[in-house]
């Protein structure tokens, strides 16, 4: 009896084990679905942090773009695009990164026009321009110019319009598309009809040429007897536009001593380029800061607040060779064709001011050497003359319009700004083939008057 009560409990036990092994299976099975279930979560995060990580710089940048436009922090280095891929395509616009000489008024006044009406012309000329009869004007205006002048002509809509050095023709058609009816004066050595028997030029029937055996200097004319014979009485009504590769600085004394009051000067070269002493040349002092910029299109945005304006002062350069400004320059050569390094800017002796040292005249080929304190006297004389200074802006940012040569950094921002190619679309100038945007050289428009004693 005892063996059958062992045995029949010896059963059930081994019955119980079972049991309790059959109760145990699930919940292994659930502990191993949640483990793999959490591996398996794991492996999807480690898939995905980088995207997340990738996306969260993304916004870093969108907000960091954002609140660029309304504090602006320049840099003495140039920036970099990069790529999706993190490669460099290529070296920022920089606007005005190395200062922007910028001539001071005597009495602070700026131009009445604004970037609004500037937008409207760009939309109005685009048409007119594709109508030129000079469309390969090589060594002539391109299409910033050709608008700048046209721009200002038709604001201050002249009795007459006075062209010293017209080429081929090219100024003298934007003249005319400005005011249809003016008479225009035209100073020039070689009459434009003589380039129509190799191509496209342009002559106007209502224009007066000083031109072939007729020429006269600009200095020379009789302004007093040519006047009288075109029934002008009021010189405050006459543009005078100086396209001729002279010392900007001899004509505007010339322009102040026939009593001409505003002028537009074609090549305003930068310091250390062109082939004559310009405006900008003469500006380009160390006392000039940035903060006597005017706010509208002088490289300053309205909606950007500088933190330090001296770092975009246009005036003066130092020589050192390991300096940020060298540096910078050497780096902007790569990419700008007309890019100016230290060891171009300065000559013997450290002497950057003109170009070397040398007050240049006469398309190079007639050249002074000058103090640094000739130099100064010489923008302070201008400074006393002018009323408003403006440089044209450039029509639009370089990733729009494709251009190489004027380097951005040494220029006032752009009527229509990098990333905007709805409105550079919508403008029309997208029809325009990109090399009529490689010809700008700070043109600038004065309105100057005597000293006062």
């Amino acid at each position: 009896m005892l063996e059958r009560v062992l045995s029949l409990r010896s059963r059930t036990s081994q019955v119980n084990d079972e049991e309790d092994e059959e109760d145990d299976e699930p919940k292994n099975r659930k502990n191993v679905s949640v483990a793999i279930k959490a591996a398996k979560h794991i492996a999807r995060f480690t898939l995905l942090w980088p995207c997340l990580a990738l996306a969260l710089l993304l916004l870093a940048i969108s907000l960091f773009l954002h609140y660029r436009s309304l504090i602006c922090v320049p840099s003495i280095e140039p920036s970099y695009r990069l790529n999706l891929f993190g490669a460099v395509d290529g070296i920022d616009s920089d606007f005005g990164a190395l200062g922007v000489p910028w001539c001071r008024s005597k009495k602070g006044l700026n131009v009445e026009w604004t970037s609004k009406d500037l937008i409207k012309g760009l939309e109005e000329f685009v048409p007119i321009y594709e109508t030129r009869p000079i469309k390969n004007n090589v060594y002539g205006m391109g299409f910033d110019h050709s608008f700048g002048l046209w721009f200002i002509t038709r604001w201050l809509q002249p009795d007459l319009m006075i062209e010293s050095g017209a080429f081929k023709g090219h100024s003298t058609w934007v003249l005319r598309q400005a005011m249809p009816n003016t008479p225009i004066l035209s100073i020039t050595p070689r009459h434009p009809e003589k380039y129509l028997r190799k191509g496209p030029a342009y002559v106007d029937g209502n224009c007066t040429y000083f031109a072939g055996k007729d020429f006269v200097d600009f200095g020379s004319v009789n302004w007093e007897s040519v006047l009288r014979k075109h029934g002008i009485f009021d010189r405050s009504k006459v543009l005078v536009f100086f396209d001729d590769h002279q010392n900007e600085f001899k004509r505007l004394k010339q322009a102040l001593n026939a009593g001409f009051k505003h002028l537009v000067f074609e090549d305003n070269y930068d310091t250390g380029t062109g082939d004559h002493y310009s405006l900008r040349q003469i500006c380009d002092q160390f006392y000039i800061r940035g903060d006597s910029l005017p706010s509208v299109h002088s490289g300053l945005s309205r909606n950007c607040l500088y933190l330090d304006s001296d770092l975009l002062a246009g005036g003066g350069h130092s020589c050192f060779q390991d300096s940020d400004e060298a540096r910078m320059r050497e780096k902007r050569k790569k990419f700008w064709e007309k890019a100016v390094g230290i060891d171009e800017l300065c000559g013997e002796g450290e002497k950057w001011w003109g170009v070397q040292g040398q007050m240049r005249d006469d398309f190079n080929h007639s050249n002074k050497a000058i103090s640094h304190a000739e130099h100064f006297t010489n923008s302070r004389f201008v400074e006393s003359l002018l009323d408003v200074y403006w440089e044209l802006p450039p029509v639009a940012g370089p990733s729009l319009t494709h251009q190489t040569r004027y380097d951005p950094a040494r220029t006032s921002s752009p009527i229509v700004e990098d990333g905007r190619y709805g409105q550079f679309q919508k403008l029309g100038l997208t029809r325009l083939d990109t090399s009529v945007f490689n010809g700008y050289t700070q043109m600038v428009y004065l309105q100057i008057s005597k000293p006062s004693s």
